[in-house]
């Protein structure tokens, strides 16, 4: 059986040149970067090699660049340890409904703590209004974190106009980056961000690294405690065979950014078309046009999206209704929520995100295989009697 994987903005696989490059640190230069003896020196110089590597693909200078445990850890450093830091006077955050639960999390957690947040909602499209930025800014305000794209519907954001807005107030900007590195450009001066947050495994790096971009000058407290390492804002030995790799990913990444956003569009727009043509009350999630080159988010209505994964998934084709860190939750996606949709219609939603090695021959086995499967599901519903034939799009 043909196998499809269309789960890329779960995690990827890991780039081949990835594995050569954390094999070759694990087995010789497997010191502690923080010894001052050759073993530490020659783990020290992979270390900063990878930060550089990184700093490269984002346009940051090395020193900016703060190695974590992935995205999450840099979410919340970004967030409580900028409050942490400047929260004597300013104790206003705003972030929009949409943000993954690494952000909405630690955004509770300082509210309990005596912040008050301000939860922007989105358009149709899933995405933030300037207007509604601009009228939540209060001389109270500190920080607006805003992911630049969604990791469910592939919106993209208006970062750097959110950045200029801020500015103008004097307010730190935080962008969780982990949906876009390696898909679409990613500079922080034309962003105008202090803060990015980024992940390895999303752009065939490794699992369990990621880091932290703060701008130089930026007023962050650390949030864990130990070492002096990352220039005392991240303690911790570091995962140096995860940095390596993370680094390689980037250097890939950069290398191919421009065609291979091209080549995932056409794939994307082929599935898009397909499954549009070929099955009625389909609904497409997110914007039409600033949307994530291989991303696809579509509600198939009168189907439950659990059932529509498992029937996939014994075809051999991997896919996801939502973001894989609230996989098993039975509550409909917060962001399609936020964007309008019914608990219904959201429950019947799918997320296809293509990645490096997917084929024309595999998203026409996708074309292939998707409509008998919605058909079957389809005939168990009681709600979908009498719109048979009923050939429209909701």
């Amino acid at each position: 059986m043909r196998r499809v994987y269309l789960d890329h903005s779960a995690t990827t696989p890991v780039h081949p040149e990835v594995i050569k490059a954390m094999t070759k640190s694990m087995s010789s230069n497997w010191g502690n970067p923080s010894s001052i003896h050759a073993f530490g020196r020659e783990a020290r110089r992979d270390v900063e090699k990878a930060r550089s590597q990184v700093a490269d693909l984002v346009g940051a200078k090395p020193e900016e660049i703060y190695f974590t445990s992935g995205g999450t850890e840099a979410d919340n450093l970004a967030l409580i340890g900028i409050a942490m830091a400047n929260g004597q006077k300013k104790r206003h955050i705003i972030t929009s409904a949409i943000e993954h639960h690494a952000v909405l999390h630690t955004c509770e957690f300082l509210e309990k703590n005596g912040f008050k947040v301000t939860y922007l909602p989105v358009d149709e499209f899933g995405r933030v209004r300037l207007a509604d930025v601009e009228e939540a800014l209060t001389e109270e305000t500190l920080l607006i974190s805003v992911m630049h794209a969604n990791n469910e519907v592939g919106t993209i954001q208006p970062i750097a106009e959110i950045s200029r807005l801020a500015r103008a107030k004097g307010v730190y900007v935080h962008t969780d980056a982990v949906q876009t590195l390696g898909k679409i450009p990613v500079n922080v001066n034309d962003l105008g961000v202090d803060l990015m947050s980024l992940s390895g495994h999303k752009i065939y790096g490794p699992k369990g690294i990621g880091c932290l971009y703060i701008k130089k000058g930026t007023r962050i407290h650390p949030t864990t405690f130990g070492g002096g390492q990352e220039n005392k804002r991240r303690a911790g030995t570091e995962n140096v065979p995860g940095i390596v790799g993370f680094g390689q990913a980037a250097e890939l990444a950069g290398q191919s950014l421009e065609s291979e956003a091209a080549r995932l569009k056409s794939l994307r727009d082929r599935l898009e078309q397909g499954i549009f043509s070929t099955i009625p009350h389909v609904k497409l999630n997110g914007h039409p046009t600033e949307r994530l080159p291989g991303h696809l988010n579509v509600s198939i209505e009168y189907v439950e999206g659990e059932s529509l994964l498992l029937s996939l998934d014994l075809k051999g084709i991997a896919a996801s209704s939502g973001s894989a860190c609230t996989s098993g939750s039975l509550e409909p996606s917060h962001v399609l929520m936020a964007m309008g949709l019914s608990p219904a219609t959201a429950h019947g939603s799918l997320r296809l995100t293509l990645g490096r090695e997917n084929t024309e021959e595999d998203i026409d086995y996708v074309l292939r295989e998707l409509p008998p499967i919605v058909e079957r599901l389809r005939e168990m519903s009681s709600l979908y009697v009498g719109q048979k034939g009923a050939a429209k799009h909701v």
